[in-house]
């Protein structure tokens, strides 16, 4: 069985842990109904359409 000789030091191991709780920025779309931005593949929350379909119905 593989051992290591030394102590890995915290500063190395956190080094290589790091990439492991990157947060991405969610990526947005224009709504093609109302131009607003949205999360894509979701409902638009402005005006209920998804897909040049109205999915939902938006009171004024």
């Amino acid at each position: 069985m593989a051992v290591p000789k030394r102590k890995l030091s915290s500063a190395r191991k956190n080094k290589r842990r790091s990439n492991v709780w990157k947060l991405s920025a969610p990526s947005f779309s224009k709504c093609t109904q109302c131009g607003e931005l949205k999360v894509p593949h979701r409902v638009c929350p402005n005006c209920g359409y998804y897909k040049g379909k109205e999915v939902v119905k938006i009171a004024d």
